[in-house]
């Protein structure tokens, strides 16, 4: 039954990525300034959107690791699992972002990148989750968890940085698409459409990826666990 609903979420998920790049590439009109390469749109700001949530995922289950390491093991482990999982769901999410992006302004602007608040934010936030998962990678310790976790929640102490610095600064950056003021927002609703499909689809497509880490590291747990209890046992 297990695998027959994990089937179904992934054939699911596949048909919602299909669809919702039927919609982007073939539905939603071209838009009249930028023209064909603003479809990179659909695909670059719910990527952001996907890195925010994840990087969100792995906050709060940094904040339970450190609430419950002492008093509910098991519970911590699981914690632990969910933020390593979500940074790196997260992560992949943020570079698809900034691959995008550059992309999309070297058409839009003239220009790969600059140093705007913006894009500062966004390198600066992903540059801590990868330093946090190279610390998850390589060091070793009983305190490797808990120095992840102080990270992880200082990492997503950007985010709302990153998503306020368009309207906190003057940047590269128009103003919002959403609640930028009256004229904001997406008028064609065929370009909205496709824009909802996407967030949609991609969003599936993460919460597949992160369900399948989280499984995957528990694992590790477990064996980790084992070990360590099979060499305590040799010991004595």
């Amino acid at each position: 039954m297990k695998k027959a609903a994990i089937g179904l979420y992934v054939a699911i998920t596949v048909a919602l990525l299909g669809w919702a790049f039927y919609q982007a590439i073939y539905v939603a009109p071209e838009e009249q300034t930028m023209h064909e390469v603003q479809r990179i749109f659909y695909y670059h700001v719910p990527s952001f959107i996907a890195a925010f949530l994840f990087f969100a995922v792995s906050f709060a289950s940094s904040v339970c690791f450190l609430a419950f390491r002492h008093s509910r093991p098991n519970w911590a482990q699981a914690s632990d699992a969910w933020a390593l999982a979500g940074a790196e769901v997260g992560v992949v999410f943020c570079t698809v972002g900034l691959i995008t992006g550059p992309l999309w302004g070297r058409r839009a602007w003239g220009i790969w990148w600059t140093w705007d608040a913006r894009l500062t934010t966004t390198l600066v936030l992903w540059l801590i989750y990868v330093s946090y998962l190279l610390l998850r990678r390589f060091a070793a310790g009983p305190q490797v968890q808990t120095l992840a976790a102080v990270l992880g929640i200082f990492g997503a102490l950007d985010v709302p940085i990153v998503y306020m610095s368009n309207r906190w600064w003057r940047t590269q950056h128009p103003a919002p698409v959403f609640g930028g003021g009256p004229d904001s927002g997406i008028k064609d609703p065929a370009m909205l459409h496709a824009f909802l499909w996407n967030i949609l689809a991609w969003l599936a497509w993460g919460v597949l990826i992160l369900a399948l880490r989280y499984h995957v590291e528990r694992q590790h747990q477990k064996f980790a666990a084992q070990e360590a209890q099979a060499a305590l046992d040799d010991t004595n």
